[in-house]
């Protein structure tokens, strides 16, 4: 299912709705307490005013619980871990009703508010629980059929995360002519009729095309006869975008990068995302400003000047600058000259460093970048010259992440950990790819949200 552009699996569109409804719910059942407690203030609200308040709650707790990550289909938590995320959500759903009521004050008393809190911590507790084992069952997933068996058809057998197989179940990989080689897997099944008659005695709901000569003996017209059958034909590289949320580079061909929907960048979104930038990086900016005097005085204390990092990366189409952060390593961390990336306890890194890597601290000064129009807040993370030099002659495609500007987070980082490898590179890179494929100011919003998972849990840091 595609929302604003974005892929997103049916089964998490249907929690969310749920629990939007357990927080009405919740809100309505607070209002019934209240008032049978004999409060006449609240008794006496309009209609109106309780609908627009509950709408709000719902609103605020959906935010609140998408901000810690419990919408991403790559969550692989334990019951207590969800439960743990679902209170943190509800508490960053009280401070943005708290700002909401300071600038537009309803009437409604603070027991209203909490009750409101206390049933939708019961029933989000109650969903997820519920929900824990039905969410992942078969009634959520589609049946496939895999045409072709061979280089391509493997990649599907190479899908290790269970969050990235969640959306599918295989029931066969059918031979193709074009197949260079056959897998060695017991769904592997030769056909004897049409291809359209075997996949509905299968009950088949998308047939994945993953032939790796399609030159070759190509079924045309048994494909035809499936698609007019209400069955989905789907392109093997479509399939993995959307399944995984990257764009497996080890695919690509230059010719889908140009055909393909996506990767349009329009005066309209330009400007958008501009205006999201700039709004949001001021607000960010008043509200971080006596942490970052805090981070700049513990670094001076600790080991003196300079409070500053810079350092040259490159930017939007290939052009280099200036990137700013808090100084989170000792002085000539590179006195040899040769770059290099940080490890997992890097013994460069001073004891405030560590602290203020952990909570992504270091990378405010980057929202100076922003609004030097050097960075933006969401987008691939800006590299060092000598790196996209190396990275560039081994990882095809690794310069495309340069059609948009680099970003303070991105949805690379949501999806995936601190990077050290080239290896590592390759894997963010399709992430990347697949940000820019489909680059709108509602994914931003979204990836600006889910940041607060990564910040509040330290995910990635070193």
């Amino acid at each position: 299912m595609k929302v604003f552009g974005h892929h997103i699996h049916p089964p998490i569109v249907l929690l969310a709705a749920v629990e939007f409804g357990a927080a009405g719910l919740a809100f309505a059942a607070s209002a019934f307490l209240i008032v049978m407690m004999n409060a006449p203030e609240e008794a006496a609200l309009p209609t109106g005013t309780l609908v627009f308040a509950a709408i709000a709650f719902s609103v605020a707790v959906l935010v609140g619980v998408t901000s810690v990550g419990l919408y991403q289909a790559k969550q692989r938590l334990r019951i207590e871990g969800v439960l743990a995320r679902i209170l943190v959500g509800l508490l960053l759903a009280a401070v943005l009703l708290a700002l909401i009521d300071f600038f537009f004050p309803v009437g409604l008393s603070g027991p209203l508010w909490g009750w409101s809190f206390v049933f939708s911590l019961a029933l989000l507790a109650t969903t997820r629980t519920l929900c824990w084992r039905w969410v992942d069952n078969s009634v959520f997933r589609r049946n496939v059929l895999v045409y072709g068996a061979g280089t391509r058809a493997a990649s599907l057998l190479k899908l290790r995360r269970r969050s990235d197989r969640r959306g599918f179940n295989i029931r066969a990989f059918v031979p193709a002519e074009g197949d260079d080689g056959v897998i060695d897997d017991d769904r592997v099944t030769k056909l004897e009729g049409s291809l359209a008659a075997y996949a509905r005695a299968q009950n088949v709901d998308e047939i994945v095309v993953a032939v790796d000569d399609r030159r070759r003996g190509f079924p045309i017209r048994d494909l035809l006869e499936c698609k007019f059958a209400g069955i989905a034909v789907v392109d093997l590289l479509s399939f993995l975008e959307r399944e995984t949320g990257k764009v497996k580079v080890d695919l690509v061909h230059p010719s889908w990068l140009i055909f393909a929907e996506g990767f349009e960048a329009s005066a309209r979104s330009q400007l958008g995302s501009r205006v999201l930038d700039l709004v949001a990086a001021t607000a960010l900016l008043v509200l971080a400003a006596p942490v970052m005097c805090l981070c700049a005085l513990a670094i001076l204390l600790e080991d003196g000047p300079p409070v500053f990092y810079r350092q040259r990366r490159v930017g939007y189409r290939g052009r280099t600058f200036t990137l700013y952060k808090f100084r989170s390593m000792i002085k000539d961390a590179e006195a040899d000259g040769a770059p290099r990336w940080a490890g997992t306890g890097d013994s460069r890194i001073t004891r405030v460093g560590a602290v203020i890597r952990k909570l992504r601290l270091d990378e405010l000064p980057q929202l100076l970048n922003v609004f030097r129009g050097d960075m933006a807040l969401v987008g691939p993370r800006p590299e060092r010259p000598e790196f996209v030099e190396r990275l560039s002659q081994t990882i095809p495609y690794y310069h495309e992440r340069h059609a948009v500007k680099p970003g303070i987070t991105g949805w690379a980082q949501l999806c995936y950990p601190y990077g050290s490898s080239v290896q590592d590179a390759m894997e963010k890179l399709q992430y990347d790819l697949y940000y820019i494929k489909h680059k709108s100011v509602i994914f931003d919003l979204i990836v600006l949200l889910q940041t607060a998972e990564v910040v509040l849990w330290g995910k990635g840091a070193r």
